[in-house]
């Protein structure tokens, strides 16, 4: 029997997460396990220095939070016991709980958090313009944070709860003080879970084990907030890269949880007995196609503009999703669903004009050099996506380099500011959770900050920061819609970023897993394994 290279590469790239699994200690058998299939490789620890979903996940297992998103993201008390709010709206005093401790057996303190809460307003969108307003940021005590404004500000809870990438998570004061620009050297936070580094196998395995110190709030929970009972001694991420190899896994019961099971396989899976397919998060998420503004072509906003104009989203979301239950178009820069969703600006962009790009093309002056386009091969959405991105720009005359990577190294490439021929980018896919994009403070895309501020690409727009500013000071609702839809045709106007669409990743899991909770982000508390 012959075997072909492809064969045996995707062998070779599964057998260590297999081996893995078969090589659990006799300790580890006696424990309660919970074994995941996560969607990507952890690469990147410091869920601060990066916003990638997979360090985001791995920082709620070890991190906590000052506040958290409930189900219905609304901001609620994690760590913080009371607050209060001065008459003026202008000083913010917090107090933690009793019986904070960081893992290494140290008392939480104000000070952690305030370094924490200092190094996490430096790389975040909406921790920056928290930031802005804010006069001073103190410890007034061991349990005491007070946070003085400059002016009222109405997101305050919001920013220090917001649920996902960057979430502000709180880690010890030696290491806040980290350039937020640099991963911190240590994994130690004060969350359910501690990080096993000793056991961390990139590329194969991530271990976390059950922090015996930790002590939940007495709310049930819900969405990120509430008590975080962790139910099992050890949680296991068992990357397998090749998807049908995982949903075999998933139906033997080799594997628990299958965080992101592909629409294509869904039906199969749930057609097998002792297995639960679901949507977890009811906004879905939004594809993303981030150009680099700060190099050529697409410095240029005319190069910016003809991309955009080439987005179909049908075709993006059929290539990469395939089953329509599980997509649909989108035609907002804010979650379909969510109450500042709006079409505002997106009338020439509903629908493609190769025509319209072409001559933008040629006005922008594009004189042929390839477009550096980063495919991370082992996320099928976004290597879809990258593939269709790749044909729609040639069909406009565009010479494209298709660069295939796994997604740590992508999101590490990414953060590269170099010329092309020393390793920077031109293009990446992404997507963002619709919790993410609910205004256009939160949804880090639309930031204009450039090389010092803003989200990978850098888009440098004054203009779009001093309205996306204007919206996180207004009070009265209708207000900011307006201002919302205003930001929105201002950031297709100057192209910031392309939407592909909407699309729902399912969740597969063995029905011997109890307690999921239901919420955008997927966490590993209160989930029980029955054996």
């Amino acid at each position: 029997m012959k075997f072909s290279r492809r064969a045996l590469l995707m062998a070779a790239a599964v057998a260590a997460p297999l081996a893995a699994m078969a090589s659990l200690s006799s300790t580890a058998a006696a424990e309660k396990v919970l074994r995941v299939i996560p969607h990507a490789d952890l690469k990147n620890i410091d869920p601060i220095w990066t916003t990638a979903y997979i360090t985001r996940n791995h920082g709620y297992m070890v991190y906590d939070t000052l506040f958290a998103m409930d189900e219905n993201l609304k901001p609620q008390p994690q760590m913080v016991d009371t607050w209060t709010v001065s008459d003026d709206k202008l000083t913010w005093t917090f107090k933690l709980r009793d019986g904070l401790k960081w893992h290494d057996g140290n008392p939480v303190t104000a000070e952690d958090c305030v370094a924490s809460l200092k190094r996490w307003g430096k790389r975040d969108g909406m921790g920056q313009a928290l930031m802005d307003v804010t006069a001073s940021l103190t410890a007034a005590d061991d349990k005491t944070i007070v946070m003085k404004l400059k002016e009222p500000y109405g997101l305050v809870l919001d920013s220090i709860g917001k649920i996902s990438s960057n979430v502000p998570f709180m880690m010890p004061k030696r290491l806040a003080e980290t350039d937020p620009f640099k991963q911190v050297p240590e994994i130690v936070g004060s969350g359910p879970f501690i990080f096993k580094k000793d056991l961390w196998q990139p590329g194969a395995k991530v271990v976390y084990v059950k922090n015996p110190n930790y002590v939940p709030r007495s709310e049930p929970p819900s969405g990120a907030a509430g008590g975080k009972i962790a139910k099992v001694d050890r949680v296991e991420w068992l990357y397998i890269p090749d998807s049908q190899t995982a949903m075999n896994a998933l139906i033997s019961g080799e594997v628990d949880y299958y965080e992101q099971a592909p629409a294509d396989l869904a039906p199969i899976i749930a057609k097998e007995p002792g297995v639960v397919v679901e949507v977890n998060d009811p906004l879905g998420a939004q594809g993303m196609l981030r150009m680099n503004h700060q190099l050529p072509p697409f410095n240029n906003p005319k190069l910016r503009q003809a991309v955009l104009h080439t987005i179909d989203q049908n075709i993006y979301l059929q290539a990469a999703v395939g089953n329509p239950d599980f997509y649909k178009a989108c035609y907002s820069y804010y979650a379909c669903g969510s109450p500042l969703a709006s079409e505002a600006g997106f009338g020439p962009y509903k629908k493609p004009d190769l025509a319209a790009a072409k001559k933008l093309l040629a006005e922008g002056g594009y004189d042929g050099t390839p477009i550096v386009l980063m495919q991370p091969t082992d996320v099928p959405i976004l290597s879809a996506f990258s593939l269709v991105t790749a044909q729609r720009l040639r069909e406009i005359g565009m010479k494209v380099d298709l660069q295939a990577m796994d997604w740590s190294t992508l999101t590490s490439r990414r953060a590269k500011k170099d010329p092309v021929d020393q390793g920077g980018w031109n293009i990446f896919h992404t997507w963002w959770i619709g919790g993410d994009i609910t205004n256009p403070v939160l949804a880090t895309g639309l930031g204009g900050g450039g090389v010092e501020r803003a989200w990978f690409g850098w888009p440098d727009d004054p203009e779009l920061e001093k309205m996306r500013s204007a919206f996180a000071r207004e009070g009265d609702a209708a207000k900011q819609k307006a201002l919302a839809d205003a930001i929105q045709t201002r950031a297709l106007k100057t192209g910031t970023h392309g939407n592909v669409g909407t699309f729902f990743v399912p969740v597969a899991y063995r029905d011997n897993v109890k307690g999921l909770i239901k919420s955008p982000v997927q966490f590993f508390w209160n989930i029980d394994v029955q054996r």
